[in-house]
C-alpha cells in the first residue's frame, strides 16, 4: 500500500523499535500491541538491523496488521546525527555487507564502553550487557541498563546524562553513514527514505539543507513534535513536493504505539 493510503486511512504507526535493536519488546510483541490498539499497518524500523523483520511478519499473518519491512539507518552530517527511515525495502548484497560491518564495530563499540566505565571504577562486563540485547546489536540503552542494574545509577537517564551522552566521560562514536551514503543504500533496495523526527536534529536550516538530497519524505508527526513543528514540517513537505509520514519511535513501556500526533 503506498504511504499516501496509509495516512488516508488513519491506523498505523510507521516507527517501531524491537529487541532486534534498542526496544524492549520482541518484533512479535510490537505486532501484538499495534494489533490491540487496532492499528491495520505498522512499520518496524530498527536501528541499522532488518533481523526483526520476519518475525514480525510471520506474527502478522495470524492477525489484522500489514508490516512493512523498515529500518533507521545512522548517519552523520556536519556533526549533527541525521537518521533515515527506510520503508519497502528488500534484502540485497550490499545492505546486508554494511549493516554486518556496522553489526561489528557496534560490538566492538560496546567493549571499549564498558572498558571506560571499568576505568572509572564502575565494574561491569559485556555479559552484563547482553542480558539486555535481546538481538545481535548492542545500543548504547543496552549499556545503561546494566550500569543501573550494578548500582551506579539511579536510572538510565542518568547514565546518559553522566556519562554515556555525546562528550561524556565514556561516550565512543559508533560507526555511521553519511546522508547521501544511506540514501544510496535505501534506494538500491527499493525502498523509500524518509528524513526522522527532523526536530530532534535542533537546527531548521540543516534540515532544510537537508532536503537538497534525494530523500522522498519527512517525518511530520512524532510523539515529541508538538503542534507548531507539525505544522512547520508539513509546509517543508509541500515545498519540496515529498511524502509525509509519522510515527511514535516507540522503545518502550514509556511510549505509547500508534500515538503521536497525527491529524490530516
Amino acid at each position: 500500500m503506498e504511504i499516501k493510503k496509509i495516512l488516508e486511512n488513519g491506523y498505523f504507526d510507521l516507527h517501531l523499535h524491537t529487541t532486534a535493536s534498542d526496544g524492549s519488546f520482541s518484533p512479535s510483541e510490537v505486532v501484538k500491541m499495534a494489533a490491540q490498539k487496532g492499528l491495520v499497518t505498522i512499520a518496524i524500523t530498527d536501528h541499522d538491523t532488518t533481523d526483526g523483520i520476519q518475525e514480525a511478519l510471520q506474527m502478522a499473518r495470524t492477525l489484522n496488521v500489514t508490516v512493512i519491512q523498515g529500518i533507521e539507518l545512522s548517519t552523520k552530517f556536519n556533526g549533527k546525527n541525521i537518521d533515515i527511515l527506510g520503508y519497502y525495502i528488500h534484502e540485497s548484497n550490499e545492505l546486508s555487507n554494511v549493516l554486518q560491518k556496522m553489526r561489528e564495530h557496534r560490538f566492538n563499540r560496546s567493549q571499549l564502553i564498558v572498558n571506560k566505565f571499568c576505568e572509572l571504577g564502575m565494574a561491569i562486563t559485556l555479559d552484563d550487557v547482553q542480558k539486555y540485547s535481546k538481538g545481535d546489536v548492542i545500543a548504547r540503552p543496552h549499556i545503561a541498563k546494566a550500569v543501573v542494574d550494578k548500582g551506579y545509577a539511579k536510572n538510565t537517564q542518568e547514565v546518559f546524562d553522566l556519562y554515556l551522552g555525546d562528550g561524556k566521560p565514556c561516550a565512543v562514536d559508533k560507526m555511521v553513514l553519511s546522508p547521501n551514503e544511506g540514501l544510496t543504500l535505501i534506494h538500491n533496495a527499493g525502498g523509500i527514505a524518509v528524513l526522522a523526527h527532523p526536530l530532534l536534529i535542533q537546527d531548521d536550516s540543516l534540515v532544510e539543507e537537508l532536503m537538497q538530497l534525494s530523500f522522498d519524505g519527512i517525518e511530520v508527526w512524532h510523539r515529541k513534535h508538538r503542534k507548531e513543528d507539525i505544522i512547520r514540517y508539513k509546509n517543508l513537505a509541500k515545498k519540496y513536493n515529498i511524502l509525509m509520514t509519522g510515527g511514535s519511535d516507540f522503545h518502550n513501556e514509556d511510549h505509547t504505539i500508534g500515538e503521536f500526533g497525527f491529524e490530516l
